[in-house]
């Protein structure tokens, strides 16, 4: 599974590509509005920290203004991957925009009919809001068990990246179902190391080697 920090927070974004297990980022207007810079500028900076994927969102809905916000997040850097909203407009972009060789999210996905769509589309994400679903009564992992089953059955190249992410346990469920990416804010991704029982372990072993008068090197 590939790890995507859900985030435009530079500094974030650093800490933790510097561990070597960031695979890309994502970003939409109310990350870049968080972050308090200007898209081009924020897009660049991350683009240059991380090696894979980076998810710039258009902000219009007809085709014909998409087009234009997507070939210039294009111009940012190689590894911008245009995002799209799910109507048919946004639709209508993908394909153009992946015909011409560039990378896709579809966004605000909420159906496995959309998923499909996407898919005929030619995304190279999907990114269905499991949180979202979720604050609705509905169990969000349930659509991308559906998701999966459609892709699988008609081998479909689009990738499964599940967003909204919100808990450690849809981190845990999305590798159980084989989702391909999941993307999450960085305290997420941070908190899937924790363990009680780790730690416990690690001060009974610090206290036990303070006890040998030993060192290393």
């Amino acid at each position: 599974m590939k790890f995507f920090v859900d985030t435009a927070d530079v500094k974030e974004i650093r800490e933790l590509n510097d561990l070597g297990l960031l695979d890309g980022v994502t970003t939409n207007p109310s990350l870049i509005l968080k972050s308090g810079g200007k898209i081009d500028e924020v897009t660049r900076q991350i683009c240059e920290i991380v090696k894979g994927p980076v998810s710039a969102e258009v902000t219009a809905t007809e085709y014909s203004e998409m087009m234009q916000q997507a070939k210039v997040l294009a111009k940012i850097a190689d590894n911008v991957c245009i995002k799209v909203p799910l109507t048919l407009d946004g639709l209508k972009a993908c394909k153009a925009i992946r015909s011409e060789g560039r990378l896709v999210n579809v966004t605000l996905c909420f159906s496995a009919n959309q998923a499909l769509l996407a898919a005929k589309a030619g995304a190279t994400f999907i990114s269905p809001f499991v949180g979202r679903i979720d604050d609705i009564g509905i169990d969000g992992m349930e659509l991308i068990e559906e998701i999966k089953t459609i892709y699988d059955n008609y081998a479909f190249e689009t990738e499964i990246l599940v967003a909204s992410v919100r808990t450690v346990n849809h981190v845990k469920q999305a590798a159980l179902i084989g989702a391909d990416v999941v993307t999450a804010p960085p305290a997420t991704l941070k908190a899937l190391v924790k363990h009680p029982l780790t730690d416990k372990g690690l001060d009974q072993f610090l206290a036990d080697w303070a006890k040998t008068g030993q060192s290393i090197g």
